[in-house]
């Protein structure tokens, strides 16, 4: 199923890339940028959350569509280097952000801002009597539901979202707004994206 939205999406933002490099010498750089940013990124980025722990094959393919388009906004040649581009365009990799709009989601379904059949989809360790007197339950961690299919199952909101969630820092989860838990969470993942520090 997956594999049936990720090439034609891949396939449709190649295509697109492909239009734009015939008017890349024409438009400045920063504009260039914001047409990519709508007309490829957009439609790679949409509803990315779906398609959490997927196959690394298919993550790959879209990866490699971010790198494309980082290279074309700085006019590279497919042999050159292309981490500094991404880091200097402040991009999270796929699998980075994949899991940015997943932690995102779940941080909204905690605290009200999202519909309800999403906030009701998580069970808090310290609310399971059974399960008070472990670490667990003096922190803000979520309880991983137990699924009968690992393929399809384990991708299934209530389990990612909170798989997600158990797996970040506490001074991002415990962030007091929306803003500050994006801006932290976006500053841990790029870290663990790339491996470095930066202000």
């Amino acid at each position: 199923m997956m594999k049936t939205h990720v090439q034609p999406t891949a396939s449709r933002c190649f295509a697109t890339l492909h239009q734009l490099r015939s008017i890349r010498r024409y438009i400045h750089r920063s504009v260039f940028h914001s047409l990519i940013s709508a007309l490829v990124l957009s439609r790679l980025y949409y509803y990315n959350g779906l398609l959490i722990d997927l196959p690394l094959n298919h993550i790959q393919r879209l990866q490699s569509v971010q790198n494309a388009a980082a290279m074309l906004i700085f006019n590279l040649r497919r042999c050159d280097h292309i981490t500094d581009t991404l880091i200097s365009l402040h991009w999270l990799c796929t699998p980075e952000r994949i899991t940015f709009k997943v932690a995102t989601l779940s941080y909204r379904a905690m605290h009200g801002s999202a519909p309800p059949y999403l906030a009701s989809s998580f069970t808090c360790v310290a609310d399971m009597p059974h399960r008070r007197r472990l670490r667990s339950a003096s922190t803000e961690q979520l309880d991983v539901q137990t699924c009968r299919r690992s393929t399809i199952g384990g991708r299934a909101f209530p389990a990612a979202g909170a798989k997600v969630w158990n797996g970040l820092p506490s001074d991002v989860t415990l962030a007091s707004s929306l803003p500050v838990f994006k801006n932290r969470l976006k500053t841990y993942l790029f870290r663990r994206c790339y491996e470095t520090d930066f202000e």
